[in-house]
């Protein structure tokens, strides 16, 4: 008898510890869940990452999923601080203030017919905003909320890039196909280059040494252009349409979208080739990296989302559907 109840205790306990690790197997797999749901947002998104939702009149933070409403929230750009964000209007002149705190409207700018780019200066005491129906850049005054100067730059302007230093800023002038040079302590327009072989120079961007400028054009090419000659260094062809464009802090490549091809390019910085082509979806126009360089994000038109890509590995890791229809532009708090 002995001999027969040794053996079924001894098999009570095992099933007994079998069970009970299954159990606290599945309540700790659910915990991990749970717990990498609960820190997914903060990792996809170490700072406030915005984008435009132009149909919708949105914009959408998407580290906390806060959205505000902005008439025809177009281009955007928040400040380094983290404190302020202008958004221009789709179609009209205004430039709207807003407190990134709150939401709250501090002030409407009019900066001349159709309203475009927007930059914020490093040091957060000035905003830039493209007229492009009057050729004009507008610097806005963010202390006093006031128009400081009105500059005439060229024909048809589109975005506008601050240097890392806040010295100059430089414009696309998509009528011209040129790009104009404005010093930000005179205010003044000081100079303008061509670019051979980029006839509608749209959006831009420069690498961290401010010796390079990458500019996206309207129909499917990239130039890089060393800024102590004015010199194109290439033409680099990339998807079709226009797009966004971020030559990524502490990496060697270049992002840029394509609104009418389902992908984005990414360019060596040294050798200037198309090194990979990633599926995002159709129609990604915002590009901007994370503060450290990280990550990218993609705003997609169809379906509307915003795509996250590795930096490293060059794959998506995450595909976000937006609070509304259009994404148009991103704004990186720590990457204006």
């Amino acid at each position: 008898m002995i001999t027969l109840i040794i053996p079924f205790i001894f098999s009570l306990r095992q099933l007994y510890w079998i069970v009970f690790r299954c159990v606290t197997g599945l309540v700790f797999a659910a915990l991990m869940i749970n717990t990498a749901d609960a820190v997914e947002p903060h990792s996809l998104f170490p700072t406030p990452v915005y984008v435009t939702l132009q149909t919708d009149g949105v914009v959408e933070n998407l580290q906390t999923g806060t959205t505000w409403s902005v008439p025809g929230a177009h281009y955007h750009a928040v400040s380094s601080d983290g404190r302020h964000l202008l958004v221009s209007e789709a179609g009209s002149s205004n430039v709207y203030l807003l407190d990134t705190t709150s939401g709250k409207l501090l002030s409407t700018f009019d900066v001349g017919p159709i309203a475009q780019g927007v930059a914020v200066s490093p040091d957060n005491q000035q905003g830039l905003a493209v007229g492009a129906g009057d050729g004009t850049v507008t610097v806005i005054e963010l202390a006093t909320q006031k128009v400081g100067k009105v500059i005439p730059v060229g024909k048809a302007p589109h975005n506008v890039r601050f240097t890392p230093d806040g010295t100059r800023a430089y414009v696309t002038l998509q009528g011209s196909g040129s790009i104009a040079v404005l010093d930000m302590r005179t205010l003044e327009k000081t100079d303008e280059f061509s670019l051979p072989g980029i006839d509608q120079p749209h959006n831009l961007d420069l690498s961290d040494d401010g010796k390079t400028l990458w500019i996206r054009d309207f129909t499917g090419q990239v130039a890089a252009v060393d800024l102590l000659t004015q010199k194109i260094l290439a033409v680099i062809p990339v998807g079709r349409g226009h797009a966004g464009i971020d030559a990524v802090t502490a990496s060697q490549y270049v992002f840029t979208g394509a609104t009418a091809d389902p992908m984005v390019d990414v360019i060596d910085a040294i050798t200037f080739k198309v090194v990979k082509r990633i599926d995002v979806g159709q129609g990604s126009h915002g590009v901007r990296a994370s503060h450290d360089g990280r990550l990218i994000y993609v705003g997609v038109t169809n379906p509307s989302q915003v795509v996250v890509i590795d930096t490293q590995t060059l794959e998506v890791v995450k595909q976000l559907p937006t609070q509304g229809q259009s994404p148009f532009w991103l704004a990186v708090s720590s990457n204006p």
